[in-house]
């Protein structure tokens, strides 16, 4: 827990309506905490989720949350909402820190949730931060209460929460997600830190019309690294003695960052276009694209083991069974980094690159994999054929579970003739094999198969 204690009853009143903090910040407070919004309304670029008559911000206003998740990239306003939830809700908050909190922490707030609950009749509202970083068991602690409806969750997470956050949990939760903030929104941040003499830089700047939008380049969408960049090099800015104004042009700012604001230009640094061009590099086989992206998005700052885990999603959809060392080479170099960090482990996230952009490719367990998901979705839970069913007990044998399989081991070729599709789907195909790399043998083992099958079939 963030502050290292549970909550007590002295300091379990309710938190102000009004959304604000009234709180004096304590001398060498980042400007990024400083600048940190007060109310719905200071938040900029998640109008989707919180525009006034937004369902998320109704929710919120009337202090009828349910328990919900907050899925987003870094600086997005996660953090920032939580706490604004805090100041608005009648329920006791309590912040979790999955890096610094374990089971017996959790076990703790859990208890203290059932007996305030029973007591007063107030839920507590418990914000996990990097919720991604609880294992299942962790997570699963939090289930009872939230099913009880004691706590209402609010988790928030950089990763995708339908592969990080456990079943059960997300099925009781609502997902809200936000997106990473456009330049002009970062460029209204920053203007506000500068104007904002109370909370924001305190001293008087001028800016060179470019400054701004180049910051906003530089952070990716991330306001708090922006806030981190605006507020060094602002300190280091030259001072006009006459004025005692500080002076922040582009070449002062490229200093300050070490890097070249002038590398990117104005759309070619976003985010979802850099990864755009390293997959599409990829798959179309041109290694020298490939290894150039790359190393601009590490560059720019992006996270290596967020590169790392695209690679291994290419792996799967874009190589495919085509080459199916490509998926372990992959997970290696995502290994690989975690273990060395940068630089070392960069070098083999370079090198996975060229070894995927050169591969042969193969799709089709994607599409295949798509087409199931689609037929899962319009057919839903058909049953297996009673010939491949587990038969553990008499009745189950008597109903005609299991009766007539057919042992492949000791089949002809290695292959009976018997369905293992549900009967709706008897003789469906989903996978089928390109003639490429190692699914080219796939293709023609598939093909024996075929034949092996008709000839049992037919004689």
């Amino acid at each position: 827990m963030s502050d290292g204690r549970l909550f007590d009853d002295e300091a379990d009143v309710p938190a102000a309506r009004d959304g604000t903090r009234d709180q004096p910040m304590q001398a060498g407070t980042p400007l990024a905490e400083r600048m940190r919004p007060r109310t719905l309304d200071e938040i900029v670029g998640q109008d989707a989720i919180l525009a006034p008559g937004a369902p998320l911000r109704l929710a919120i206003e009337n202090d009828v949350l349910q328990s919900l998740l907050l899925w987003g990239p870094p600086g997005t306003g996660k953090t920032t909402l939580a706490r604004l939830i805090a100041d608005l809700t009648r329920a006791s908050f309590v912040p979790f820190s999955a890096v610094l909190s374990g089971i017996k922490e959790i076990r703790e707030v859990m208890a203290a949730a059932q007996d305030r609950r029973r007591r007063t009749g107030r839920r507590t509202i418990v914000f996990v931060d990097e919720i991604h970083r609880f294992n299942k068991a962790q997570q699963d602690a939090f289930l009872p209460r939230v099913e009880a409806g004691d706590i209402v969750l609010i988790g928030a997470t950089t990763e995708n929460p339908s592969f990080e956050v456990n079943a059960a949990l997300l099925s009781r939760s609502k997902v809200f997600v936000l997106q990473p903030l456009q330049a002009d929104a970062v460029v209204t941040i920053l203007q506000r830190a500068i104007d904002d003499r109370a909370r924001g830089l305190g001293f008087d700047l001028s800016v060179d019309e470019e400054v701004l939008p180049a910051i906003a380049r530089f952070a990716s969408g991330d306001a708090r690294a922006a806030l981190n960049f605006l507020e060094f090099a602002a300190a280091t800015a030259p001072m006009d003695p006459t004025t005692c104004v500080r002076h922040l042009d582009v070449s002062h700012l490229e200093r300050s960052i070490q890097r070249r604001a002038l590398l990117y230009d104005k759309t070619g640094e976003e985010h979802y276009n850099l990864i755009s061009a390293l997959h599409k590099s990829m798959r179309n086989s041109d290694p020298d694209a490939a290894v150039y992206w790359v190393t601009r998005m590490l560059e720019a700052g992006e996270d290596p083991l967020y590169v790392a885990r695209r690679l291994v999603r290419f792996a799967s959809e874009d190589v495919g069974n085509a080459d199916p060392q490509a998926l372990p080479l992959a997970v290696a170099a995502f290994q690989a980094y975690h273990q060395l960090g940068t630089p070392e482990g960069e070098l083999a996230l370079a090198q996975c690159c060229v070894y995927l952009a050169t591969a042969p490719k193969s799709n089709a367990v994607y599409r295949a994999f798509g087409e199931v998901m689609q037929e899962v979705e319009r057919s839903g839970s058909l049953p297996p054929p009673l010939v491949i069913r587990n038969a553990p007990t008499g009745l189950m044998k008597q109903l005609g579970y299991g009766r007539g399989y057919q042992y492949a081991h000791d089949q002809e070729g290695g292959i009976s003739d018997q369905q293992h599709l549900p009967d709706e789907l008897a003789g469906k195909r989903f996978y089928q094999p390109t003639d490429r790399g190692y699914e080219a043998e796939v293709a023609k083992r598939m093909a024996e198969w075929e034949r092996l099958v008709t000839k049992k079939r037919d004689g």
